[in-house]
């Protein structure tokens, strides 16, 4: 979410004006994202951008704040295609109660959440809206769609994750395509366009290596967010990628390999200039161990893996005890 993207919002709503929201900036409700889900949309970004007045002016402000202080917060919506059933469908047997009211209303809204399940909103929510609302916390997940009437979508106030794959092999080509549907950001860097393509990674960034090896991975900045995987095909150029994630300070680096390929690689890097530490912050074999062996049951493993580093570097000891004690864990 851009800054200026925001003030340009709050100076339309200041001065009366309809705003202008663009799937550019709320990609929710791309045509990309929403495929296949026919009550999200530019449609439905289009309405929700009509329903906006100056009293949601203070909720795209605490969104702005939340920006400038990097706080995990979200801008959610309520997206309403059946204002009665939104309204009037009401908790079975099985669900929490929250009252015999659904939603407060039928009408699209915009809000301010973030992780502390603090929420600013134009409008006074009910505790069913609410429920939905703290949701976006984790995505929104699995409660956006379990209400008739309504749907809720949220866009992030902070930066996703950028995850590098150091190698255009079919595991990295699987791990590409899961790792993008987590919400991660993917860069694919290899030297062979025939590995390296849109077929294979259509929604990484795909840097194009030349000269038929990894010398230029040296030219390519890196920073100290990424999660770096090495995974060369046939693992022929671990070393340099090893290095490359090191020398750039990367939060996180795994590799895939077995005992005897990764002594030889121990070797090469140390060669290189690196430091026994330096190797040690290298996971190896990548991924959580529950028995992968093709790419596609690999890059679960990895991902499985990427989103756990993630959620470690996101949220304390203490917020995480309180969310394993939630689930019961």
């Amino acid at each position: 979410m851009e800054r200026a993207t925001l003030e340009r919002i709050i100076d339309d709503l200041e001065a009366g004006r309809t705003p202008a929201l663009a799937t550019g900036d709320f990609p929710a409700f791309s045509a990309e994202a929403a495929a296949g889900n026919p009550h999200v949309g530019p449609e439905a970004l289009d309405a929700i951008a009509a329903s906006l007045t100056a009293a949601d002016i203070p909720t795209f402000q605490r969104a702005l704040r939340a920006l400038d202080e990097g706080d995990l917060a979200w801008l959610g919506f309520k997206v309403v295609f059946d204002p009665a059933a939104a309204v009037g469908n009401v908790d079975n047997e099985v669900t929490k109660k929250y009252g015999e009211q659904g939603s407060a209303d039928g009408e699209p809204l915009v809000f301010f959440c973030n992780d502390a399940k603090e929420i600013v909103a134009a409008r006074e929510p009910s505790p069913r809206d609410v429920f939905q609302m703290k949701d976006v916390t984790r995505g929104p997940s699995m409660h956006n769609e379990q209400f008739d009437g309504l749907t809720w979508v949220s866009v992030p106030l902070f930066d996703q994750v950028r995850v590098v794959l150091l190698g255009a092999s079919d595991a990295a080509a699987e791990v590409a395509a899961l790792a993008d549907h987590v919400g991660f950001v993917v860069t694919a860097v290899d030297y062979d366009p025939a590995y390296l393509n849109e077929d294979r990674f259509p929604a990484a960034e795909r840097v194009l290596l030349h000269g038929g090896n990894f010398d230029e991975l040296a030219n390519l900045p890196g920073h100290p967010g990424d999660y770096v995987c090495v995974l060369t095909r046939g693992h022929m150029f671990d070393p340099e990628a090893c290095v490359w994630a090191v020398q750039n300070g990367a939060h996180y680096i795994g590799m895939m390999g077995c005992a005897g390929k990764n002594s030889t690689v121990h070797d090469l890097v140390i060669d290189a200039g690196l430091t026994e530490a330096d190797w040690d912050r290298i996971k190896r074999p990548i991924g959580l161990k529950f028995g992968a062996k093709t790419p596609a049951e690999l890059a679960i493993a990895i991902v499985a893996e990427l989103v756990d580093v993630r959620y470690r570097a996101r949220y304390g000891e203490e917020a995480r005890a309180r969310h394993e004690a939630s689930l019961g864990r």
